[in-house]
C-alpha cells in the first residue's frame, strides 16, 4: 500500500550543491556570520567562506584533482572542514569523511576502497593519517594539513596561492559530491554513494520543516565526517 505525504511536494533544483547553497549569495547576507569557531570565538562570515571554497577548488585542481576523484577529508568539527568539504565539491570532486577517530589501519582501508588522492587532516591526528597515507601510496605533497605541519601543505598555504576555481561541468543527478562510509555494523563499512541532487534534496525537504531563520544558530555537536 503506498502512503502521499500530507506536506506539499518537493521542488528539486538541478544544481550542484555549491550552486544550490552559494550560487545565489545575497550581498546583503555576505557578512552575517556563517561560522563561529566555539573554543576561540572566531567568526567565519558568508563572503569569507565562499572565497575559502573557491580557493580550496582552486589549489586542488592546480595539484591536478579531476572532476570525479575522490578527496578524504580526516578532522573533528572546526570552521575549515566547511571550506575544504565544500572546496572538494566545488572542484568536482567527492568528499570521502573519515572518522576522527579511526586508527592508522581504518584510515588506509577507507583510502584505498574509495581510490582517494588527497588527504586533509589535522596536526593532532596527523601520525595516523601519514601512516595510512604511506600505506597507500598518498604523496606527502597531497596530505594537506589545515592547522599546518612541517613537510605538508596547510591550508593557508592552499589559500593563499589564490588559484581560480575551476570550470567544472557535471550531471547533479548522477555526479557523486560524498563518500561517506557506514558503521560496518554488518560488515565492513561500506562506501555510501550520494549524489549532488541527493544532497540539494535533503536540504529542499528540510528546509520548510525545521522553522530556522537567518537570525537562528544551531550548535554543530553532531560529528562533521558522519554527514553532518
Amino acid at each position: 500500500m503506498s502512503f502521499k505525504s500530507p506536506f506539499p511536494d518537493v521542488e528539486i533544483p538541478n544544481l550542484s550543491v555549491y550552486e544550490f547553497l552559494f550560487g545565489q549569495l545575497d550581498p546583503a547576507d555576505a557578512e552575517r556570520p556563517a561560522l563561529v569557531d566555539g573554543a576561540s570565538g572566531a567568526v567565519t562570515t558568508y563572503q569569507a567562506l565562499v572565497t575559502q571554497i573557491d580557493g580550496v577548488a582552486g589549489a586542488l585542481a592546480a595539484r591536478g584533482l579531476a572532476v570525479g576523484e575522490v578527496v578524504a577529508l580526516h578532522s573533528p568539527n572546526v570552521p575549515a572542514f566547511a571550506a575544504v568539504f565544500h572546496g572538494i565539491l566545488r572542484a568536482g570532486g567527492v568528499a570521502t569523511t573519515i572518522n576522527a577517530l579511526y586508527t592508522a589501519e581504518d584510515i588506509a582501508k577507507q583510502l584505498t576502497d574509495s581510490h582517494a588522492k588527497f588527504l586533509f587532516t589535522v596536526s593532532p591526528l596527523l601520525p595516523q593519517a601519514r601512516a595510512a597515507a604511506a600505506t597507500v601510496g598518498i604523496p606527502t605533497e597531497h596530505v594537506i594539513v589545515l592547522d599546518g605541519a612541517d613537510g605538508h601543505p596547510s591550508l593557508r598555504d592552499l589559500l593563499t596561492e589564490a588559484h581560480p576555481a575551476p570550470e567544472v561541468s557535471f550531471d547533479p543527478a548522477t555526479h557523486l559530491a560524498v563518500l561517506p562510509y557506514s558503521s560496518g555494523t554488518t560488515g565492513r563499512p561500506k562506501g555510501v554513494m550520494l549524489t549532488h541532487r541527493n544532497l540539494v534534496a535533503n536540504v529542499c525537504q528540510i528546509n520548510p520543516r525545521m522553522g530556522i531563520g537567518a537570525d537562528d544558530k544551531l550548535l554543530a555537536v553532531l560529528p562533521f565526517f558522519h554527514i553532518y
